[in-house]
């Protein structure tokens, strides 16, 4: 597995419901060498802090074998890496041989595995797709956040090797499947929420699921 594109972005503006709403998802490749930092990416724009970036979600990765996928669905768009929003595409990534938890190496940088990405409707407007966000559930990839343990820098061709695996962690796509709106799998829900490593902000998103479940 390697960094096949390092993207960042600049702030784009859309209108929804009568107000503008500002985002950095529109994410670009970049040539040089861009910083993983603890609390973000050097150079990137994250325009809503309240659920992006910071400490749990430093930097998004998303595998680029699944743009195919995609790709057929969408043949309008203009491709290229970074669709996802994500800062570092990569050559492949398979959420159900990640864990919660488990620490990589990606260029000079040491990260752990902190969440599934869950999506909002600023993903539904890059797209162009009210359905986008439920598709994208479906689809089971989520890519993963990353929280930064060791600042460093990333470039295109950067190797990225498993460091070390959480012991008891759940997938990466076990837990995805949580924020479907569909499911009410208690049991799972109480096992992620038992996870130390879990990041904050979909600790507090599984806590509401289980109120609403009942539990």
């Amino acid at each position: 597995m390697k960094v096949i594109s390092v993207n960042i972005a600049n702030p784009v503006t859309f209108e929804r419901k009568g107000r503008l709403v500002q985002t950095g998802l529109y994410k670009k490749p970049v040539e040089s060498p861009v910083l993983l930092d603890t609390d973000g990416v050097a150079g990137d724009t994250v325009s809503d802090r309240r659920h992006h970036g910071g400490p749990d979600k430093a930097c998004y990765l998303f595998g680029a074998n699944h743009y195919a996928y995609w790709q057929a669905l969408y043949p309008h768009l203009e491709w290229s890496p970074g669709m996802f929003g994500e800062n570092l595409t990569v050559s492949v990534f398979e959420e159900s041989s990640f864990r919660i938890g488990d620490v990589l190496q990606v260029g000079e940088a040491i990260v752990r595995i902190s969440q599934p990405r869950q999506p909002c409707y600023k993903l539904a407007h890059r797209f162009g797709d009210p359905e986008m966000v439920r598709r994208f559930l479906a689809s089971g990839h989520s890519g993963a956040y990353l929280r930064v343990l060791q600042p460093g820098y990333v470039r295109t061709s950067d190797a990225i090797y498993l460091l070390a695996r959480e012991a008891g962690g759940m997938r990466l796509d076990e837990v995805f499947a949580l924020f479907d709106p569909g499911r009410r799998d208690v049991a799972a829900l109480r096992r992620a929420l038992a996870l130390p490593t879990l990041a904050q902000a979909a600790r507090k998103d599984l806590e509401k699921l289980l109120r609403v479940s009942g539990s």
